[in-house]
């Protein structure tokens, strides 16, 4: 963002609910600023009932691009004139571009979730994978994993089961490939980690300020496994600790945000991201929370 807000101001953001533990603001608008670029990124917070007058909003208002996050990524869709094929194969969105009045929507956080994951040095193909949740977010990285040939086992709870079987049908039947789903409880868990090489939380579990919470229970964790938590706030989460403490592999969500940040921010301005900017600014902003 260049200097005063103005009528000529750009300006993209970020729906959800809850929305005040969200860092994207800061990462964009820092973003903006190292480039010069007259662009604002502001958080909304829209209940779930005001889904429709917020899309209707970004088209009445001009908002160039929104991210969606928690719990709109898959009941946003039908508001939409466009999806990429991509984000309909996966089922759900995270990035909504608006081009004239036209809103088109995509999903970032796969290819981030993936990049991440081959920066680690992690190749998920042949892997043995638990995925944790069944929401926008473990489509996308469930979609990629299963893309990849992993050999996908989604767990969810007893009440959102079925949406997790939905998914683990679609996955196998557009890949090519077994998936499985069950129901996300220790004894399920019990079975299936001990040979297991990567796990991933895409739940909200853990969130701050639910930071004591955890979805895996610390005894079921070894030194063999990867073990990947998409949430960035508090980092590390209590997951990643127990994790580490049992000699496992662990990758925090703070690269996965920054990497499906980049995308969005080049969708929307046509420039290449600085990534670097992006990421020291949401580790600052988490070293200030954890330092209060």
């Amino acid at each position: 963002m260049r200097g005063t807000i103005t009528g000529k101001t750009i300006v993209c953001g970020i729906i959800g609910d809850p929305i005040g533990h969200s860092l994207s603001p800061i990462m964009h608008n820092k973003s903006f600023k190292k480039l010069g670029l007259d662009y604002v990124y502001v958080p909304f917070r829209v209940r779930s009932g005001e889904l429709k007058k917020a899309v209707d909003g970004m088209r009445g208002l001009s908002i160039r691009g929104l991210n969606i996050t928690i719990p709109h990524k898959v009941a946003v869709i039908q508001f939409l004139d466009r999806i990429d094929p991509l984000a309909e194969e996966i089922g759900a969105i995270n990035t909504i571009i608006n081009d004239g009045g036209i809103l088109t929507g995509y999903n970032t956080d796969a290819s981030g979730f993936l990049k991440t994951l081959r920066d680690n040095g992690i190749q998920p193909a042949g892997k043995k994978v638990l995925l944790l949740g069944a929401g926008g977010a473990a489509r996308a990285i469930g979609s990629v994993l299963a893309q990849e040939k992993a050999k996908l086992t989604i767990f969810n709870r007893l009440e959102g089961l079925p949406w997790a079987e939905d998914i683990a049908y679609r996955l196998a039947h557009l890949n090519g490939t077994a998936v499985k789903a069950v129901e996300l409880n220790y004894e399920n868990l019990k079975a299936a980690i001990a040979d297991a090489e990567i796990l991933v939380n895409a739940t909200s579990v853990g969130m701050h300020p639910a930071d004591n919470q955890t979805p895996v229970s610390a005894d079921l964790l070894h030194a063999n496994l990867t073990v990947f938590d998409i949430v960035y706030n508090p980092l590390p989460t209590r997951l990643l600790k127990e994790a580490a403490d049992a000699g496992a592999k662990t990758i925090g969500g703070v690269e996965m945000l920054v990497r499906q940040g980049a995308i969005s921010f080049e969708k929307w301005t046509g420039r290449s991201a600085p990534v670097d900017v992006m990421r020291e600014s949401v580790l600052s902003s988490l070293s200030q929370k954890n330092e209060k």
